[in-house]
C-alpha cells in the first residue's frame, strides 16, 4: 500500500504495544491528528483507553498480529518482544513496518547486536559468545565480566556482573555473551532518528544514573556534563550505527565512556526509549513526535535543547505491591519547573516503572539538587 497517496490523516498507524511509550507516542499523534490503533496483552495497558482502536491479545502471536495489521497502512513498535514472522508477512503485502522487522529481530538477541557492532566496525566492549553455563566458567580469564542473556532480558533482568571465579556459578544455562566489565567515568546515551528518506538527525547526548538495586534508570540529566569532542563523538556514533543498520525509525545508543574517555556502544533499542523522555518539555520536538515523523517519512524536527533538563523516574516502593497509591502530589507540584507524568498503570510493584517527572532549570548545578530533592517527595505505594 502505497502511503504516499493518502492523506496524512488517513493513514491506519498500529502499533505492537500499549505500555507507556505507545501512551506517550499517543499523546503527540494528536497534534497531527493521526489515526493510531494499539495492539497489547493487557486489557489495562496504559493505552486501553485512550487509543482510537485498543485490541487486547499477544504481540507473540503469529496470527494475531496478522489480523491486527491486516487493515493498517504502516506499521510500528513500542517494544521489541513481538512476532517479526509476521511483520516480514505484512511487510510483503505492502504494509510499511518500521523499524524493519530484520532489525528488530537483530536487536531481540543481544548476541547478534554484539556481532553486528564487530563486523561493522562499532565500538564496544570485547566479548565472547557462550552456549550455556559451562562454556562460559572455562573463561575464568576473562573476568571481570558482565554475563548477558541472549534473549529475553530486559531493565536489567538476564545480566549477571561476574567479577571473580568464585562467582561462575552465576552464569546462565542459556545461551548468552561474556562481555568485558567497564571501568566507566559515565553511562551516556543518544536517541538518533532515520526517515525512509535518508534524513538523520540527533537527540543532544544525555546522562544517565542506574539505581544501584533495580539496575533501571533513576535519573537523567540533559545536557550530559561531557566535552563538545565527546559529545560530537557520541553523536556521530549513533548516526553512524542507525545508517549502516538502514533503521527507519528511532534509535536509542546507550554508551560508556571509558577512563580514557573512549565511547563504546552498551546497548540499542529500535524505539522510543526512558532516556528520551525529558525531550516532551526540554526540546523543540519530543522523541514521540520525531519517531512519528520518522515513520511517515516527513522531515526530521529540530533536536535543539530548550533548556537544561533532569528526569526522575517514578519507581513503585519496595515492600509494596496492589493498587496505586500516591503520596507527595501536593508538595511535589508546589516545585517549580516540574512536569509529572503518571503512565495510567492501575497496580503498583517494587521498582515498576509508574511514571516519570521532568525537570527543567536554567541552572545545571541546582537541577541535580532538586531531582535528589524531588526523587525523595513522591512515594507510590499500594
Amino acid at each position: 500500500m502505497n502511503t504516499q497517496h493518502k492523506d496524512l490523516t488517513d493513514l491506519q498507524i498500529g502499533v505492537l504495544g500499549g505500555g507507556q511509550l505507545g501512551r506517550m507516542m499517543l499523546q503527540s499523534s494528536t497534534d497531527f491528528n493521526l489515526q493510531i490503533h494499539m495492539l497489547d496483552p493487557d486489557a489495562n495497558a496504559p493505552c486501553a483507553h485512550i487509543a482510537q482502536t485498543f485490541t487486547q491479545g499477544s504481540l507473540l502471536d503469529y496470527e494475531t498480529v496478522m489480523e491486527f495489521g491486516a487493515d493498517k497502512d504502516v506499521i510500528t513498535i513500542e517494544i521489541e518482544t513481538v512476532n517479526t514472522e509476521a511483520l516480514k508477512a505484512l511487510q510483503k503485502q505492502g504494509k510499511k513496518v518500521f523499524p524493519q522487522p530484520e532489525i528488530i529481530e537483530l536487536i531481540q538477541d543481544k548476541r547478534k547486536q554484539k556481532t553486528f557492532y564487530k563486523a561493522n566496525r562499532i565500538p564496544t566492549a570485547d566479548f565472547i559468545l557462550t552456549e550455556n553455563k559451562q562454556e562460559v566458567q572455562a573463561h575464568a580469564s576473562f573476568l571481570p565480566a558482565v554475563n548477558k542473556l541472549g534473549k529475553g532480558g530486559y531493565d536489567g533482568r538476564g545480566v549477571q556482573v561476574i567479577k571473580t571465579a568464585s562467582e561462575l556459578n552465576k552464569a546462565f544455562e542459556e545461551p548468552s555473551l561474556l562481555e568485558k566489565l567497564i571501568d566507566f567515568k559515565k553511562e551516556l546515551s543518544v536517541i538518533v532518528a532515520r526517515n525512509e528518506s535518508g534524513e538523520v538527525k540527533c537527540f543532544p547526548l544525555v546522562e544517565l544514573a542506574f539505581h544501584p538495586e533495580a539496575n533501571l534508570v533513576e535519573f537523567l540529566f540533559a545536557p550530559a556534563e561531557v566535552s563538545v569532542e565527546i559529545e560530537e563523538k557520541a553523536q556521530k556514533l549513533a548516526e553512524d550505527l542507525i545508517t549502516k543498520l538502514d533503521l527507519v525509525g528511532l534509535l536509542a545508543v546507550e554508551m560508556f565512556l571509558t577512563q580514557e574517555d573512549e565511547v563504546l556502544v552498551n546497548e540499542i533499542a529500535p524505539r522510543t526509549h526512558n532516556s528520551g523522555h525529558h525531550t516532551i518539555e526540554a526540546n523543540i520536538t519530543s522523541q514521540f513526535e520525531q519517531h512519528l515523523r520518522a515513520i511517515l517519512d516527513l522531515p526530521l524536527g529540530s533536536t535543539e535543547l530548550i533548556k537544561p533538563a533532569a528526569m526522575v523516574n517514578v519507581l513503585g516502593e519496595k515492600g509494596f505491591t496492589g493498587n496505586a497509591r500516591y503520596e507527595g502530589m501536593h508538595e511535589l507540584l508546589s516545585e517549580n519547573g516540574v512536569h509529572l507524568h503518571l503512565y495510567g498503570k492501575k497496580i503498583t510493584k517494587p521498582f515498576r516503572k509508574m511514571g516519570h517527572i521532568t525537570l527543567t532549570d536554567e541552572n545545571t548545578a541546582s537541577l541535580k539538587q532538586k531531582a535528589l530533592r524531588v526523587k525523595e517527595i513522591l512515594k507510590v505505594k499500594a
